[in-house]
């Protein structure tokens, strides 16, 4: 039986916002049409042979989350970038997508140098990007949930994923959304993005069988159900900017609310 194996970036520190779903929707969509997957965690200080990958996969996570994958994935940078010059897909969504970018700046001041396959700097803020976002692509309509305080801005001529019709997008300012260098694709897109999107995982699913075994169209698959979680996403309303803030309760209320469940 013919496989892909996909590599998943930090699974245990960049993994908080259900992320896993997309790797999962990567699994399903392949086994459903006759093909196995092998998902290869890669975690920091772990030894990986890239030379078989054939998908790459990142998550999101919160600020320290991403401090303790910065310092591997810059040494793992050299076969990242050779990757992405062979044309191998990824997806790299919201802290992976700042981590693959030029360089990231924590919302209190710490800088920390990403990959540069994106051409990006990225700066966090004091208010959160919070809310359903749509936006438009040579993929078709996107749709998904954003919900970060990083401001990404992208050099001229770096590429991005799409336009925003609704939502923040890349810095809640210039219209755009994502990044693609290649193959891979940055995005702030969760919901988790795939199994709203089915075209665009399945772009990622061809891209690899068409580079691993030339394969050249996907059997069509019955998308109902994921097309109508689409268009609920699309119709609810646009997100807020959050400002942040700690929230404080007294501890008796916290013990009264406790002992009341």
């Amino acid at each position: 039986m013919r496989s892909l194996r996909i590599a998943h970036l930090y699974p245990r520190d960049l993994n908080v916002y259900g992320d896993l779903g997309n790797v999962i929707t990567l699994v399903k969509r392949l086994e459903w049409r006759g093909y196995r997957a092998e998902v290869l965690p890669v975690e920091a200080g772990r030894p990986v042979d890239f030379s078989s990958v054939d998908l790459v996969f990142g998550g999101g996570g919160q600020d320290s989350g991403q401090l303790v994958s910065a310092g591997d994935l810059l040494e793992r940078g050299p076969e990242l970038h050779r990757m992405v010059d062979d044309g191998v897909p990824m997806l790299l969504v919201c802290g992976s997508y700042q981590l693959f970018g030029r360089e990231f700046t924590t919302s209190d001041g710490r800088h920390v140098p990403g990959l540069g396959i994106f051409r990006s700097a990225t700066v966090g803020g004091p208010h959160r990007m919070i809310g359903n976002i749509v936006l438009e692509s040579p993929f078709g309509r996107l749709v998904g949930f954003e919900n970060h305080s990083g401001r990404t801005v992208l050099d001229p001529g770096q590429e991005a994923l799409g336009t925003v019709v609704q939502g923040f997008g890349n810095n809640g300012s210039s219209g755009e959304e994502g990044a693609v260098t290649g193959n891979a694709i940055g995005t702030y897109l969760h919901g988790p993005v795939l199994p709203k999107n089915p075209v665009l995982a399945d772009h990622l699913l061809l891209t690899a069988l068409r580079r691993r075994y030339g394969v050249e169209e996907l059997r069509p698959l019955n998308d109902e159900l994921e097309l109508r979680a689409a268009n609920v996403a699309a119709s609810r309303p646009q997100g807020r900017a959050a400002t942040l803030r700690p929230r404080h309760r007294p501890l008796h209320r916290i013990v009264a609310a406790l002992r009341s469940l």
